[in-house]
């Protein structure tokens, strides 16, 4: 059952377990195995993606099925509705308009003294964009993680997704990829996914950034791989911290603490209310919503771990426990949301009000749905355009104007023991030889 607490002591404690809850033992243990992924692959390419593919998701492929082909891809097409065509694109056009406002512009600026400096942003050569599996796919992931590469500019996407029953990939998933330009896909998930893209394989290339949500595994991956590439941010398992008053429709706090709970056990689900009646109510809406759910035993299973109602003596009492936790996603479903949202300096993305619900972020919106989890939103934030961006500063000096601070260079660099730092500036300044 969903528990309620109202000791503060017991809430900072709680609170701090559920943040940490991907750093137990248990996925140290998980680290482990992952680490022994990432070394096979590198090491073995195609032969160890194949052992843990069949391992892992027995599914028995051989090389030449690593690859999805030109007429599953025509053919995914015909199997979904127009309707899901529809929304589709109508996503796509609403996410495409949003990062397009995101897109950092390179600059140059000239100075009074022969001094130029600027910043040229350029996109990364190829992208990587993991996309999980699921009962019936997830082509909402597609869109969030192509759609910011391709406003970016990335010449080449390669995509990689689980294989389900029959070594199939979800046909919405399919339509979506080629409604954004991907057409080189992968059937591989997992631990071994990450490790082909991070060091390639036989038949799949090696990238420079990884970008996608995924199961812990999947998540602690990214993390061991990265400086080999760039990733997004530490995405996953996904949670909710809700904030909310008596104004509070307790149905609705139920359903959206449900939402992020199906996606996977280690999902977590967090309201913080300053009425009693409301903490009351939404335990009983979320144990009835659970009876008949289609997804019933991984969502129990997050509700009963990583759920949690605190009964807080105030609202700003509730954002400052909110700071401490950096949800992945905050509702603030209070009488005025935006009294309260100066207040919040950490989170994954903020909903404000009844009428918003996470879902709206997660599908159609325009911000990516892509967001630091597990406290991370302290320090990172989601998928956008310059994920898969870099910079290059410019810096240009005339004879004249490094001359005027070269003498600041010599004395800097003999301070720090680097005497040819200094002679490169002064030879230059006398010209020398």
């Amino acid at each position: 059952m969903l528990r309620i607490i109202t000791q503060q002591a017991d809430v900072i404690a709680e609170l701090q377990r559920i943040c940490d809850r991907t750093h137990d033992d248990q996925v140290l243990h998980k680290e482990a195995t992952v680490r022994e992924v990432l070394q096979a692959v590198k090491r073995q390419g195609n032969k160890a993606v194949l052992h843990y593919t069949a391992e892992f998701d027995n599914q028995t492929l051989k090389p030449e099925e690593l690859r999805v082909t030109g007429s599953e891809l025509d053919t995914a097409y015909q199997q979904v509705s127009q309707e899901l065509l529809a929304a589709i694109r109508l996503a796509c056009q609403q996410i495409e308009a949003f990062h397009r406002k995101r897109v950092p512009k390179s600059w140059v600026e000239f100075g009074d003294d022969d001094v130029v400096l600027g910043k040229r942003y350029n996109p990364v050569d190829c992208a990587g964009l993991y996309v999980p599996s699921g009962r019936s796919g997830y082509p909402s992931t597609v869109l969030m993680n192509a759609i910011p590469a391709k406003v970016a500019g990335v010449p080449r996407l390669v995509m990689v997704t689980p294989p389900g029953a029959g070594k199939a990939i979800s046909p919405a998933v399919l339509v979506a990829a080629q409604e954004v330009g991907i057409q080189e896909i992968y059937r591989v998930g997992g631990a071994q996914a990450i490790a082909a893209l991070a060091y390639g394989t036989e038949t799949i290339p090696k990238v420079n950034v990884i970008a996608g949500p995924g199961n812990i595994y999947v998540t602690l991956a990214k993390k061991l791989v990265y400086g080999t590439v760039g990733i997004d941010c530490l995405a996953g398992p996904s949670e909710v911290l809700i904030i909310a008053d008596e104004t509070a429709n307790p149905v609705h706090v139920a359903t959206d603490m449900l939402a992020p709970a199906e996606h996977d056990p280690m999902a977590a689900a967090i309201l913080l209310t300053t009425d009693a009646a409301l903490a009351k109510n939404v335990q009983v809406a979320v144990e009835r919503q659970l009876v008949d759910h289609p997804r019933r035993i991984d969502t129990e299973k997050a509700i009963a771990h990583y759920g949690l109602i605190v009964i807080v003596e105030s609202l700003d009492a509730a954002a400052e426990l909110a700071n401490e936790f950096a949800p992945e996603h905050l509702e603030l479903e209070i009488q005025d949301p935006w009294e309260l949202l100066p207040k919040i300096r950490h989170a994954g993305a903020i909903f404000l009000g009844d009428s918003t619900p996470e879902a709206i972020g997660h599908y159609l919106a325009g911000p990516n749905h892509t967001l630091p989890t597990s406290g991370a939103a302290r320090y990172a934030s989601g998928l956008g355009v310059e994920t898969f961006m870099k910079h290059s500063n410019i810096i240009q000096y005339s004879q004249s104007a490094l001359q005027k601070v070269a003498g600041a260079i010599d004395i800097l660099a003999t301070a720090e023991g680097f005497p040819s730092h200094a002679d490169s500036v002064r030879r230059r300044i006398q010209r020398e030889e």
